[in-house]
């Protein structure tokens, strides 16, 4: 499991087909690739590490604070396309991301465990599957990778 993590001065979610739009403030945009043979241990440990990971500034501009103590959101946004290998030619193949439905069982328990560790209410996300026009404002800019465990 790979998310893309990226601070955000402000961030959001629009599908017109649906008549959805999401919007945060500071916080993180989270875009996420599930893996072919990931389980719901990753989405455990790349949540875990979402949750705490500290890229947001100190009293002293030190990257020392996660998004929790900043009483941050969070924008999750499944991404597929973060598995696409373009090593061979110029067209990704995309082999490793798991099938449709097994990523948007994981995504759904993704969101589902951030919003245990950081409150409802600070969580919104895209709708897995959808077209989605997505913007991200990226604060420093910060762009950090987390991955699940070599397994």
């Amino acid at each position: 499991m790979r998310a893309l993590v990226q601070r955000v001065t402000e961030g959001g979610v629009k599908i017109p087909s649906h008549n959805y739009d999401k919007r945060i403030s500071k916080g993180m945009v989270i875009l996420l690739g599930v893996k072919e043979n990931d389980s719901e241990e990753d989405v455990n440990f790349v949540a875990g590490k979402c949750s705490n990971l500290r890229i947001f500034d100190d009293e002293d501009g030190k990257m020392n604070l996660s998004v929790k103590q900043i009483n941050g959101e969070v924008l999750i946004i499944s991404q597929f396309t973060l598995y696409g290998d373009a090593r061979k030619g110029n067209r990704p193949s995309y082999n490793e991301a798991a099938p449709p439905d097994l990523a948007e069982s994981l995504y759904e328990k993704f969101i589902s465990r951030l919003q245990f560790n950081l409150g409802s209410e600070k969580v919104k996300h895209g709708i897995f599957g959808a077209m989605m026009e997505v913007k991200i404002i990226n604060d420093g800019p910060v762009t950090v990778l987390v991955e699940s465990k070599n397994k």
